[in-house]
């Protein structure tokens, strides 16, 4: 992959946003994987100098704006997340795809925890398990990446 730079991973992050907006509906809504958090994962991994904790609570706002949901829920998800990501980033690069998968979902995990420790909060009833199924899929489109050849920064297959 070339260099990283400002202007890749903001355009990356404008087209999960992109994606974030459309219209979903049905299935497809409840399975849709948090596009915006991926990325930033990925940038966390890849590029933690250009991508940090202030990037995850900025797109977070954004998120949280463009959605209409409660304002600053989504900042504070990706916050937290964005900093179980930094504190293992240098340990993460050493992970095989496997490993490196379970803590991606693990991270996605996290926010989907916080988000619903938020929505309690405000009243909203618990749909069950089928509301962390954006998780799974978002490690079934992590997984894709990988298969790819998206360098997410593990070690080479086979080792």
């Amino acid at each position: 992959m070339p260099q990283s730079n400002f202007k890749t991973v903001y355009i990356s992050l404008l087209m999960a946003l992109i994606c974030l907006l459309v219209p979903w509906s049905g299935f497809a809504l409840k399975a849709r994987p948090d596009f915006l958090l991926l990325v930033i994962i990925f940038w966390l991994i890849r590029a933690p100098n250009l991508c940090n904790v202030g990037t995850a609570w900025l797109a977070g706002l954004i998120a949280d704006l463009v959605t209409g949901g409660i304002f600053g829920q989504y900042a504070l998800a990706y916050t937290v997340t964005a900093f179980f990501a930094v504190v293992y980033q240098r340990r993460l690069v050493l992970f095989n795809h496997t490993q490196q998968l379970l803590y991606v979902f693990i991270l996605l995990l996290i926010s989907q925890f916080t988000l619903l420790i938020l929505k309690i909060m405000a009243g909203a009833e618990v749909w069950g398990w089928s509301y962390f199924l954006p998780s799974l899929t978002g490690i079934l489109l992590w997984r894709l990446a990988v298969l790819l050849g998206l360098n997410t920064g593990g070690r080479a297959r086979g080792t």
